[in-house]
């Protein structure tokens, strides 16, 4: 198998790892691409990132009253 931040996963398709990528396993490698999108466009002065490893993405909430969303222009 493959060795990824100290758990070994088996040969094959990984379909969500525990720090939410999905990987590749073979013999030679262990290719991974993230699960999730940083947002870049949102109200920095009002809002701040969190992430979210449940649902594997960040969500923007606001800095006041974490309860409450905001919106987000874009994503990369």
């Amino acid at each position: 198998g493959c060795m990824l931040d100290g758990k070994l996963y088996p040969f094959g398709e990984i379909a969500r790892t525990e720090n939410c990528f999905r990987c590749s396993c073979s013999q030679d490698a262990i290719r991974c691409c993230s699960l999730f999108h940083t947002p870049v466009g949102y109200d920095k002065e009002n809002c701040k990132v969190v992430f979210n490893k449940k649902s594997c993405d960040y969500d923007v909430v606001q800095k006041s009253d974490p309860s409450k969303e905001c919106v987000v222009y874009s994503r990369v």
